[in-house]
C-alpha cells in the first residue's frame, strides 16, 4: 500500500534534517487517511478506526526498513566505488563461488537482466578496476568463467556482507510461527502490487496492439 512512497522517502532521508519543516510533512507519510483521505484507492468503511491506524504503523516500519536499506546501498556503492548493476554483478560472483558454479557472462546479463553488450561493458569496467577475472571455461570452449579477485571479495563481506547478513539475525530472533506470518505477509504484498496484469507499467504493449 502506498509503496510507490517508499522510494522517494528513502531518497529525501538525507536532505529532511535541513529541509524538513515540523508544521509542512506529516508525521506519518504512509498513514492511509492521509494519502488517501476520500477512500478511493482503499475502501476502509468496515475497519476499525484503530485498525487502519495500526496498518498504517506497520506501513511506516516497512518505510523504515526501506530507508534502511536505501541508506546501506547508497554507503556500500561509495564505499566500492561501483554502480548497483556492478555491486549484483559482484554478488552474483561471490554466491556463485561459494555454491561452486560456474559464472558465465551469459548468467550475469540474465541475472540482472541487462544486454549482451551492457553486460561486456560492466565486465570490462570491472576487470579493468582490479574486481574479476575472466577465464576460459572448463567445459564450455565457447564461453568464459567470471570470477572475482580474492581482495575484492574480501572487502565486500568484510564490510557490505556483514552489515546486510544481520537481517538473519532480526529472522533469527522470530519463532517458527512468527516467520511463517511474515512469509505469508510478505509473499501477499509481493502480490497485490506485483506490475504483471498492469497495463499502464509495461506502455509497449500498448503499442503493440492491432489497429
Amino acid at each position: 500500500m502506498f509503496g510507490w512512497l517508499y522510494g522517494v522517502t528513502a531518497r529525501m532521508t538525507n536532505m529532511a534534517s535541513i529541509e524538513a519543516s515540523p508544521t509542512s510533512v506529516p508525521t506519518n507519510l504512509y498513514d492511509v487517511n492521509a494519502a488517501d483521505p476520500d477512500s478511493k484507492l482503499v475502501d476502509r468503511s468496515a475497519m476499525a478506526d484503530t485498525d487502519v491506524a495500526h496498518i498504517g504503523a506497520l506501513m511506516a516500519a516497512l518505510g523504515r526498513l526501506r530507508t534502511a536499506e536505501q541508506q546501506l546501498s547508497d554507503a556500500s556503492l561509495k564505499y566500492m566505488k561501483l554502480n548497483e548493476s556492478d555491486m549484483r554483478a559482484l554478488h552474483f560472483l561471490i554466491v556463485a563461488g561459494n555454491t561452486g558454479e560456474i559464472a558465465t557472462p551469459g548468467a550475469i546479463a540474465n541475472r540482472l537482466q541487462i544486454s549482451t553488450a551492457s553486460t561486456t561493458k560492466l565486465l570490462d569496467r570491472l576487470e579493468h578496476a582490479g574486481h574479476i577475472v575472466r577465464q576460459p571455461h572448463p567445459h564450455d570452449r565457447r564461453a568464459l568463467a567470471i570470477s572475482i579477485t580474492p581482495t575484492t571479495r574480501l572487502a565486500a563481506m568484510d564490510t557490505v556482507g556483514r552489515q546486510q547478513a544481520k537481517r538473519f539475525n532480526a529472522a533469527a530472533r522470530l519463532t517458527t510461527a512468527e516467520r511463517d506470518v511474515v512469509i505469508r505477509f510478505l509473499d501477499d504484498m509481493t502480490q497485490e502490487i506485483s506490475l504483471t496484469n498492469e497495463s499502464w507499467a509495461h506502455p509497449s504493449a500498448l503499442h503493440e496492439q492491432p489497429r
